[in-house]
């Protein structure tokens, strides 16, 4: 009778952690597949001030605006990730020299750096929207010596052109992100707060970032 019941148990401990085994699993695959199908949809804007001072963190949002101006009249028309990454790549040396016109009507020499690469972005909160940490595709912008506090976005979809409210969230992303991607951004779809922490959990479970 003992072994009879002590097997018994064992089995319902086998069969706990198989399910604990393929609850992981799952969740694990919508993190990794979530994550992955906004990144290929999003192209990202990293903005790096000179240093951390006052005028430097001010002066990189000059830059910001600058670039974000010239970069959005270069995407009119643009309808996914990789056409926004071929409408930009040609014009890379106009984009910073945007970013330095800007710099200099504060009297300001510091070079522009801006560049095209593959990033890592933490989770990150804007006014209306959140995205996941992840490696994303960006548009790097660097002033100066690049050791100032970053400045992070998103260059396409529009989503950070202005202070944006979620209906337009939702408009910025007609035609890009599908309404569930648009959701789980916004949190319309019960919250991205567990979501995104879940999509972490599983990058530093397998090594992602």
């Amino acid at each position: 009778m003992k072994s009879s019941a002590s097997s018994s148990r064992l089995r319902l401990w086998e069969a706990a952690l198989f399910l604990a085994f393929g609850l992981t699993l799952t969740a694990g695959v919508w993190a990794s597949a979530s994550e992955a199908a906004l990144a290929d949809q999003m192209l990202r804007l990293h903005v790096v001030a000179n240093s951390d001072s006052e005028a430097d963190q001010a002066r990189k949002l000059l830059v910001r605006d600058a670039v974000l101006a010239r970069a959005s009249r270069l995407l009119e028309g643009v309808s996914d990730r990789r056409g926004a990454e071929e409408a930009l790549a040609p014009h890379l040396d106009e984009l910073a020299q945007a970013g330095a016109e800007a710099l200099a009507r504060t009297g300001t020499a510091d070079p522009v750096r801006v560049t095209l690469d593959d990033q890592w972005f933490p989770t990150k909160e804007y006014d209306g929207f959140s995205l996941p940490a992840g490696q994303y595709r960006a548009l790097r912008v660097t002033i100066g010596e690049g050791r100032g506090r970053n400045w992070w976005c998103v260059v396409f979809p529009p989503l950070c052109l202005a202070s944006v409210s979620e209906k337009s969230v939702e408009s910025a992303a007609e035609g890009v992100l599908s309404q569930d991607q648009v959701a789980l951004i916004t949190g319309r779809d019960g919250g991205y707060v567990l979501k995104f922490r879940l999509i972490e959990w599983w990058q530093e479970l397998t090594g992602g970032k």
